[in-house]
Formats: C-alpha cells, sequence, structure tokens
C-alpha cells in the first residue's frame, strides 16, 4: 500500500546515473502505481538493471530524484530498503544448503525465531512446489527451482515492493509460467512489483502498465493497448507463394498502404504496420485495397491476417525509431551497474 498521498509507489524524476563518460541511466521519469505489475523493457545495455539499483538503494544516483512510497532513496534508504526486496538474474541462495536451510538461515537473519523462521520456510516451500526438494541442497536444483527458491527468499518477509530482474532468463517455457504464477500471487497480496524483462511476452502477461528504456532514457511509457496504438492501429501479415514475386509485392503493398513494409526471414513473408486510428477500420480498408491490388498485378497470396501490433513490433519499432532519431548517443553500451555482477541491464 502507497503512504506517499499519490498513490504511487515508485516515482522518479530525471534520474541520472553516470559511468564515468557514460549516461546509464539518462533522465528516467516513472510514475509506478501501487499494488500493481509494472513492466520495464529495454535491450541489453539499456538501463534497466542499473534504474532498479538506483531505486532499491544499491546505487547513488548522480542527478534527479527518486521515490519510494514518498521516501527518498538517498536522503531516506533505511526506510525504503525496510519495503523493498530484490531479486536479480541469477539465484543468490548459497548452492551448498538445502532448500530449508537457505530458507530459514535467512529467516534468522530477518529477526525470525528459530521455530518461526522454518514454519515460514516449510510455507513458502509448499507454496512454490519445492517441499520434496527442501532436503536437497540447490547446487541440484534445476533453473526453474532455483528461480523459485531465490524469489521465497525474497518475500521472507513480504515486502511492499519487490524488484525482479529478468527472472526468468534462460527458463523453460514451463519454468516460466510457474514464476509467472509466483508473480501474479504476490501482487494479489498487495506487493507492487517492478518487473524488467527482455521477453515481450512476459510484459504482455503480466504488467498493466509498461515503460520502454533505451540507451538510459523511457521512449515510451504506457498501457499494452496504448504502446501498441502507438505504433499503428493494425498489422498486416502477408505469405505470399512465390518468393520471387516479392520485390514486386513490397512495391505494391508500399504503394497501396502508405507503410512501411518489413521483410521477414521467410522469404515469402511480408509484414506492414498501417492505420493510425485506435479503432483498426483504416487498417482494414487499407489492407483489402492492398490485397485487391496484389491479386490484379497477378500476385498469388497464399495466407494473410490483419491484427493488432504485438509488444514485439511495438518494441522493434520504438527502438528503430529511438536509433534512427538522434534521440541518444549511438551505440549501445553494457550498463555498467550491471558489470560488478555479471548481468546484463
Amino acid at each position: 500500500m502507497s503512504d506517499s498521498g499519490t498513490g504511487l509507489a515508485i516515482e522518479t524524476s530525471g534520474l541520472v546515473k553516470v559511468f564515468g563518460e557514460t549516461r546509464a541511466v539518462d533522465g528516467v521519469d516513472l510514475a509506478v502505481p501501487a499494488g500493481t505489475v509494472y513492466g520495464v523493457l529495454g535491450p541489453n545495455g539499456a538501463g534497466k538493471t542499473t534504474t532498479v539499483k538506483v531505486l532499491a538503494t544499491l546505487l547513488r544516483p548522480d542527478g534527479g530524484e527518486a521515490r519510494v512510497f514518498g521516501r527518498d532513496v538517498l536522503r531516506e534508504a533505511d526506510a525504503v530498503r525496510a519495503r523493498v526486496s530484490l531479486t536479480g538474474q541469477y539465484a543468490s541462495v548459497d548452492e551448498d544448503l538445502t532448500g530449508m536451510e537457505n530458507l530459514v538461515l535467512l529467516g534468522r537473519l530477518l529477526g525470525h525465531g528459530k521455530r518461526p523462521a522454518r514454519e515460514r520456510a516449510g510455507q513458502l516451500l509448499e507454496a512454490f512446489g519445492l517441499t520434496e526438494a527442501a532436503g536437497r541442497q540447490v547446487k541440484n536444483y534445476s533453473g526453474g527451482m532455483r528461480r523459485r527458491i531465490d524469489i521465497a527468499a525474497s518475500i521472507l518477509n513480504t515486502p511492499d515492493l519487490l524488484f525482479l530482474d529478468e527472472p526468468t532468463t534462460g527458463l523453460d517455457p514451463r519454468s516460466r509460467n510457474q514464476v509467472w504464477d509466483i508473480v501474479r500471487a504476490v501482487v494479489a497480496q498487495g506487493t507492487t512489483v517492478l518487473l524488467t524483462t527482455q521477453y515481450l511476452d512476459e510484459a504482455d502477461q503480466l504488467a498493466s502498465r509498461i515503460a520502454v528504456i533505451d540507451h538510459g532514457k523511457v521512449i515510451a511509457e504506457g498501457t499494452k493497448g496504448e504502446l501498441k496504438a502507438s505504433v499503428g492501429a493494425g498489422t498486416v501479415h502477408v505469405r505470399l507463394r512465390e518468393a520471387a514475386q516479392r520485390p514486386g509485392a513490397e512495391r505494391l503493398l508500399t504503394e497501396a498502404m502508405g507503410a512501411r513494409i518489413q521483410l521477414d526471414h521467410d522469404p515469402v513473408a511480408l509484414t506492414a504496420r498501417v492505420g493510425t486510428g485506435g479503432d483498426g477500420k483504416g487498417a482494414a480498408e487499407q489492407a483489402a485495397h492492398a490485397l485487391a491490388e496484389l491479386a490484379r498485378a497477378g500476385i498469388v497470396v497464399d495466407n494473410f491476417s490483419l491484427g493488432q501490433p504485438s509488444l514485439d513490433e511495438v518494441f522493434l519499432a520504438l527502438t528503430d525509431r529511438n536509433t534512427t532519431g538522434g534521440t541518444s548517443a549511438p551505440g549501445n553500451p553494457v550498463d555498467p551497474g550491471s558489470k560488478k555482477e555479471g548481468i546484463a541491464a
């Protein structure tokens, strides 16, 4: 629950973090509603991990302001730490201890008595499907099990704000789904989650609002629907019968739809983002006209679909626009805030 008077768990204004000549975080503004999952998307080196570390009081900002539940991360760092927990990209538990031993140890360090620490550990192991593995050393856990024990360790004392920094990196689909279920359960209990990820489907599944960060700047922010609408009312996917006809199809689609055509890896496939309206009618009309033009030119279409842009397409459009628009420095340096732990931001 927020006690900032604004209903926000996180507020940043012009947040800056500099490493040498690199502005890893370059004027980030965030407003994260309490009790939600807020997604932060960005490519490697975008500044995601550094932003999280500043908010979690692990790094000092070099400019701007940042508040967590109304508390300044610099002047009131202890108050912030009392309300947050951080799970990084790699399991931070002791691999030579068992799952139970890890949770009991951390519970004792957090001030629980011996019996309450063991009881809490047992509750979490059961909730996370790890009861049968409780007596095994963590080094013998699968990747998905390690992520679950790591998140369990982060909520031994239920935090008001949980930072999850790319929590499903390297996991198989089943393990990712298990972590997603855990995130939903944590939020249902009132915890706010700030989730950084490179997986667009992960943000689509979990986040109510999303910020896209590139080169240390927020280049877009909003709900999934708002972000998708920002790059066009619809996306047309066309699959041709003959690869040799793709250059002609690209020219006709460009003329008929007035849209940028993307040549997919599949040699017979093309994609176009069309329309700017929110209801999609303009996109449908343009798509119908384009199909008629292809048929008139003798270009055979084997498959055609019209739908809302995916988050993958939104992400590619936004980051491409940021790179070509000259809004930030060229290149995509590794986020220096993550180098110490070998983490890609």
